[in-house]
């Protein structure tokens, strides 16, 4: 099996594809939120590392049909680079179908439509974008690195290329002063884009972040369970997608919620709204079951 760096992370769905790391870390690795990749130097693997992690992987792994490349960030890496190494899976792994990977928002812009669309037919799949929130004046503080319209700019130009898009946002960042910007801005953003997924996780304030910081000093309060379920009500009702799933149901958040879009939005909004009314905690996912 590969030896991976430190802890890799994946989307949940793909759960069931073989992990290869061609990326240590983050390229951005700023965001006061994340504690993924702080320990970690950046780098990207070369084509002869990657052989021989898929060697180790062979012959019990031959018949993989889904592969996610880690860690943060891998469509940092040069187009030529990476159509050498998806020309390497496809020849290691004949049944392969999908190359997934995380991307950021300067990666993606820092790629044309064409170079985007030579991926694909290379085998690229689906690529997961992490937006947080459509709010500027959050996205700024929490440094992602990128404004609402480059993000916009940046889902448009994979769906232009073909590829299938899956966005996720943070429940929460917003903290309680912006909660309600927050939902209804990043509703906006999520309507500009019309990606094929969105997965809402809800934010959890880990120790040695900056945000972490920042709550110890009293600059940024989380809002209650109930509140942040709220908040996810009105950031679905603010979201127009012409087709698509919502998910709400990551280890962080404290009521599954899964939403097919357009036709369950409204359905969904009044659910989760009169769960919030209601005030059941006992139907809460319990914090200590709680993970990133």
């Amino acid at each position: 099996m590969p030896e991976y760096e430190g802890v890799v992370i994946r989307p949940p769905s793909e759960a069931d594809s073989l992990i290869l790391q061609y990326t240590i870390g983050c390229s951005h690795n700023q965001c006061i939120f994340c504690p993924a990749y702080k320990q970690k130097r950046f780098r990207i693997r070369s084509l002869t590392q990657m052989e021989q992690d898929i060697r180790s992987c062979l012959p019990a792994y031959a018949d993989t049909r889904r592969i996610f490349l880690a860690d943060g960030d891998a469509l940092v890496a040069p187009v030529p680079d990476l159509l050498a190494l998806f020309s390497l899976l496809h020849t290691s792994f004949p049944r392969l179908q999908r190359i997934g990977m995380y991307a950021n928002t300067k990666n993606i812009l820092g790629k044309s439509i064409e170079e985007l669309r030579q991926l694909r037919e290379a085998g690229l799949g689906i690529l997961y974008l992490g937006i947080e929130s459509g709010d500027d004046e959050l996205l700024t503080w929490m440094k992602k690195g990128a404004t609402s319209a480059e993000m916009a700019d940046a889902g448009q130009r994979v769906k232009d290329a073909g590829i299938k898009l899956s966005v996720t946002v943070l429940l929460g960042i917003g903290g309680t002063d912006r909660s309600v910007e927050h939902a209804r801005l990043t509703g906006k953003l999520l309507s500009a884009i019309d990606p094929d997924y969105v997965g809402a996780l809800t934010t959890m304030i880990v120790k040695g972040t900056p945000l972490y910081v920042l709550q110890e000093q009293a600059g940024f309060r989380l809002p209650s369970a109930f509140a942040i379920l709220a908040e996810l009500a009105e950031m679905i009702s603010h979201t127009e997608m012409t087709r698509g799933l919502f998910f709400a149901n990551h280890a962080s958040n404290y009521l599954p919620v899964r939403v097919r879009m357009p036709a369950e939005r409204d359905k969904a909004v009044h659910m989760i709204r009169t769960f919030v009314r209601e005030g059941d905690t006992g139907l809460l996912k319990p914090e200590g079951m709680r993970r990133l």
